[in-house]
């Protein structure tokens, strides 16, 4: 079989891949048969070694990298006042959904100005076997790939700026594009 002008050959891990996929497949009553792919990559197909990755690898590979935990020494430096949040964000108040929102354009846009490091206060809950919607909720959408981007890593904050209450987060630089 020709292939059409334009269209590439399969390479052979490509012809792999089908095949793997394509072997479970039971073909519909009725369905017209699919064109064959060529012999000659059937063949070298054959003749190079398997090499695939686990699913699990694969998987690993595609996952956003872990978060840092705040350094012994920054939290230190933040619990004797030596430094401190360059901004802070309240959330008490807003609904789940708005907090969402409010915290991803909060860290995105201080991120665009640079800043390192936010205090973001959740508020502890009505008790401590009852914490609060947004405590629980704020670390998941800080670990969440879509901000993965801007968060390098997140702790509870010290006594002095609100305890478990609140959170410190470090966040990374912006990346600066290429030919501006």
């Amino acid at each position: 079989m020709k292939p059409r002008s334009g269209a590439r050959r399969l390479s052979a891990a490509e012809v792999r891949l089908w095949r793997s996929v394509t072997q479970s497949v039971v073909r519909r009553a009725g369905a017209g048969v699919l064109p064959e792919v060529a012999e000659e990559a059937i063949i070298a197909a054959r003749e190079i070694p398997q090499v695939a990755q686990p699913i699990e690898q694969v998987a690993k590979t595609l996952a956003p990298p872990p978060l840092a935990p705040l350094e012994t020494r920054l939290r230190q430096r933040l619990a004797r006042g030596r430094l401190a949040p360059e901004d802070t964000l309240d959330l008490h108040g807003y609904r789940q959904d708005e907090a969402h929102r409010v915290l991803r354009n909060f860290l995105t846009r201080a991120q665009a100005r640079g800043v390192k490091l936010v205090l973001v206060v959740t508020g502890k809950g009505r008790s401590p076997s009852e914490p609060g919607v947004l405590r629980r909720a704020v670390p998941m959408w800080l670990e969440a790939a879509d901000l993965r981007p801007v968060v390098i890593g997140f702790g509870e904050a010290s006594a002095t700026h609100g305890g478990s209450g609140a959170l410190y987060v470090r966040l990374r630089r912006k990346e600066r594009k290429s030919g501006s």
